[in-house]
């Protein structure tokens, strides 16, 4: 008896890791192309000069909010639509879509009308050196049209990423890295005859690869029968369906928003201790980026895997799903902090930088070896587990409280006040995920995260 008990439970085991690597690994191949991308950006924009490298990577933290915002749109979405797919209301998925697209689009235009009427303005925020000011403003003025192109296609990723097709996205996906990588090329070294562009280059190839995208979503919202890629889904009503996105998007909004600007702070706070430190602090991104790939794809797809089980109200099941996520997730960290050690060496030879920025560069991989780990914890738990369970509120609070009450302040004070090493200041500034680690997992422990949120008897207006 205990026999067949043992392997029934194995059995279930391997289901759910089978499910879960189904959905982690085309989440996590988009994850590395790009960071992929981005890597290809610094790589080409390396042969233009050090304040080239400096100005995008300033310039992109106003993207990086942008997508912040959609980020939070589309975790709302996630949210919702995996459970409600657990269910199988496809209409309640397509309200939900619809609620997304009416909060996307605005957010679009308005970041497209800023980069393209007062790219300046945005840019002091970032740096006072004069240099990088007027790069970064050239590099933001001709990224409006991937910004519009990014606030459709993003929504309508996430939701076929909800239920299941997250093939789909990945070929889209991979369609845009790859458009972006080619053109990047063309437009920074002048190829096939085309004009030598430099930063301007860069978002001239990543706003067309978006557009084409764009028209990727089109083609397969076609072809899809249940989940389509239109306008008119913003006029699709349900007040409790808007009370539950608002509920539980405005929280995962705000706390993503609220990561993204304190992240974008400490690239202000740096960006005011010398162009080395920027230079440097660019090409250790993109190195995080590639050591993150797995944990961010356990985390998006435990998010979806648990919030199908939760919509099918297998409560237990669901606490069992998020324990093995969670073991991926310690594994993926490990991963990931030994990927940054085993490329240190290349990205060192290679970066052609200062001397100066080199040494913040040594400095600044060693301390992110081991702050992958803390990322991966805090992401698949916050922006997975818990959104899983409709709980998107504790991750506000605890990163509105560790980062713009902690992390932020300190690293203005050890920079502008104390005075401290610029990579004391690095330092202080990347302890911030261990901070909130207590409280994190207290919170996934209790198990008050595992609630299922979906409604009966939806009417539409």
């Amino acid at each position: 008896m205990k026999k067949a008990v043992g392997e029934g439970q194995s059995q279930i085991k391997r289901n759910y890791y089978n499910q879960i690597f189904r959905l982690v690994l085309p989440i996590a191949l988009q994850n590395l192309l790009s960071a992929a991308v981005s890597s290809a950006d610094v790589i080409m924009l390396n042969y233009v000069g050090q304040s080239a490298i400096s100005a995008v990577s300033l310039a992109s933290q106003y993207t990086s909010v942008l997508f912040m915002v959609f980020y939070g749109l589309g975790t709302g979405a996630t949210m919702l639509c995996s459970q409600y797919y657990g269910k199988k209301d496809y209409q309640a998925i397509r309200a939900v879509e619809g609620i997304a697209l009416r909060f996307s689009i605005p957010a679009a235009l308005m970041f497209a009308l800023l980069a393209f009427f007062f790219p300046t303005q945005v840019m002091t925020v970032f740096t006072n050196e004069s240099e990088l000011i007027v790069l970064g403003a050239q590099y933001l003025r001709l990224m409006g049209v991937a910004y519009l192109c990014w606030g459709l296609t993003e929504v309508y990723l996430a939701v076929l990423r909800s239920i299941g097709k997250v093939k789909i996205s990945m070929f889209l996906n991979i369609l845009a890295f790859a458009m972006n990588v080619v053109l990047n090329a063309v437009f920074i070294f002048g190829l096939f005859g085309a004009p030598k562009l430099g930063v301007q280059g860069v978002a001239i190839a990543t706003s067309v690869s978006r557009l084409l995208q764009l028209v990727g979503c089109m083609l397969v919202s076609v072809r899809e029968q249940e989940i389509k890629l239109k306008l008119s889904l913003v006029f699709v009503r349900n007040k409790l369906l808007l009370t539950d996105f608002l509920k539980m998007a405005l929280p995962a909004l705000g706390n993503d928003v609220a990561w993204g600007l304190a992240f974008s702070m400490y690239s202000v706070i740096l960006g005011h201790l010398g162009s080395d430190v920027v230079a440097a602090n660019s090409i250790v991104t993109v190195v995080r980026n590639f050591g993150t790939v797995l944990c961010y794809g356990v985390a998006s797809g435990g998010c979806i895997l648990v919030g199908n089980i939760l919509g099918e109200k297998r409560m237990e099941d669901a606490r069992y799903a998020a324990k093995l996520v969670m073991r991926l997730t310690v594994i993926t960290g490990l991963l990931g902090g030994a990927i940054v050690l085993l490329v240190m060496p290349f990205v060192i030879h290679f970066a052609s930088i200062s001397d100066t920025a080199l040494g913040y560069l040594k400095v600044m991989m060693l301390i992110n070896s081991y702050y992958i780990m803390g990322t991966a914890v805090n992401t698949t738990l916050i922006a997975g587990i818990f959104r899983a369970g409709g709980d998107s509120r504790f991750g506000l609070i605890c990163d509105v409280i560790d980062m713009w009450c902690y992390a932020v302040p300190l690293g203005f004070l050890a920079a502008f006040v104390w005075k401290l090493p610029v990579m004391w200041v690095y330092f202080l500034l990347c302890t911030d995920e261990f901070v909130k680690w207590p409280w994190v997992i207290r919170n996934y422990v209790s198990g008050k995260w595992m609630k299922n949120i979906t409604r009966e008897n939806l009417e539409y207006e």
